[in-house]
């Protein structure tokens, strides 16, 4: 062990004397160490949260959209879907048509957004036959269309598996004011209620099949777009961009985080501001530090004046200084990352924070540690630590030897 650190880890050791400076520097560690925990924390359960709602959201909608150009509908894409066939990475797509309609059943209306789908390949793009709760998904023109809601939905217009409802067309809309004709209206059974838990998606969506949606919409033999699923959901950025390469601009194409870039953005600028608020208790812990250092340098003046009788160099002064300013930072970090693990560990494990599940629609706060958390948060303390010590290690070099012993 060199000199700088062998003289450090006395000073911070030293049972000689439990005094004012060692209590700052025993409530500088424990501030340390308390920011670190509850920064961990606090970001895993933005990630659990990030996380529940990626699940949530991805089991209703697919990793890659591909649209038409300026949202006109797709006529001709037999190359696309060639490409799409021979790409390894993508599991499954399927067309789609979606678009707003007005349901009525009884005296009830709400705007909803309807989309058309392929029986068959329904489970290749989407999870949500996994979602339904009451009769099954099944929207082939068996019989009478078929048409699936969304449980608000459903609960709203008080409709349920088996009744039938009314869908009005927009298509129809334009000569139903103008009175040179009747809007378009279609009935549909209802054959299934699903639950995605998601608010949004329950409220304001229904599903029912593509040629119908195709008869209902006026769009002949023409769909809105292609759903492409992938075996890994972290290739679709680098498939969207060599799609886009190959088809833009005659394609508009959307992953599945443009859907929601704004929700998404919300919650990283939300997750950043509680970075940088939490990260001001590790700056008050620094500020303490910054204090305890600078009053060990004035207890320590004679021993800074031996020292530098003796033979130390200035630098080797600065480093014992840096080095107790250093180790608070370090012993801070570790005793407050074990916390916050465990912590996080407890939660997933017993749910030591519980919701109510009858308003949630989980049984706890959700939680979940990403192994660049527990290396940047600590070393966030560590860095304020090292700042908040290099004044006082700075002052303590700067002493003069006869100064600093003329009274000793």
């Amino acid at each position: 062990m060199n000199l700088p650190r062998a003289i450090a880890f006395r000073y911070l050791r030293s049972k000689r004397r439990f005094g004012f400076v060692t209590v700052i520097s025993l409530i500088s560690i424990g501030g340390v160490t308390v920011g670190v925990a509850a920064l961990l924390i606090v970001l895993s359960v933005f990630n659990g949260f990030n996380g529940l709602v990626t699940s949530i959201l991805l089991n209703f909608d697919p990793h890659l959209r591909i649209e038409g150009a300026r949202a006109q509908p797709l006529q001709e894409y037999t190359g696309l879907t060639e490409t799409l066939k021979n790409t390894p990475a993508v599991s499954g797509f399927a067309p789609f048509i979606s678009g707003k309609a007005l349901v009525v059943f009884r005296n009830i209306n709400r705007v909803i957004t309807l989309k058309g789908i392929d029986q068959k390949d329904i489970d290749a793009v989407s999870g949500i036959r996994s979602t339904v709760v009451l009769g099954s998904f099944e929207v082939s023109r068996r019989g009478r269309d078929g048409v699936v809601l969304g449980l608000t939905l459903a609960d709203r217009l008080g409709a349920l598996v088996g009744d039938t409802i009314s869908i009005v067309s927009p298509a129809g809309t334009e000569p139903a004011l103008l009175q040179i004709g009747q809007p378009m209206i279609r009935r549909f059974v209802v054959r299934g209620i699903y639950e995605s838990r998601n608010k949004e998606y329950d409220g304001l969506h229904g599903f029912i099949s593509l040629a119908a949606a195709q008869e209902l919409f006026e769009m002949g033999d023409a769909v809105n777009g292609l759903e492409v699923r992938l075996h890994d959901v972290d290739e679709t950025e680098s498939l969207a961009n060599t799609l886009k390469d190959a088809y833009e601009p005659q394609f508009h194409i959307l992953t599945w985080y443009d859907l929601h870039r704004e929700l998404y953005s919300m919650m990283e600028v939300e997750r950043w501001m509680a970075y940088i608020i939490l990260s001001l208790i590790i700056g008050v812990a620094s500020f303490n530090l910054l204090g305890s250092l600078t009053m060990s340098v004035i207890e320590k003046t004679r021993d800074i004046g031996i020292l530098q009788t003796m033979g130390a160099q200035k630098s080797t002064i600065q480093k014992i200084f840096m080095i107790q300013g250093l180790s608070v930072g370090v012993l801070g970090s570790l005793f407050g990352t074990v916390i916050g693990i465990v912590t996080v560990f407890l939660q997933q494990e017993f749910h030591l924070v519980p919701l109510d599940p009858t308003v949630y629609i989980i049984p706890a706060i959700p939680v979940d540690l990403h192994v660049e958390d527990v290396i940047l948060v600590p070393a966030t303390a560590i860095l304020l630590c090292s700042v908040a010590a290099f004044y006082p290690s700075r002052r303590a070099a700067t002493l003069i030897p006869v100064e600093a012993i003329r009274w000793e």
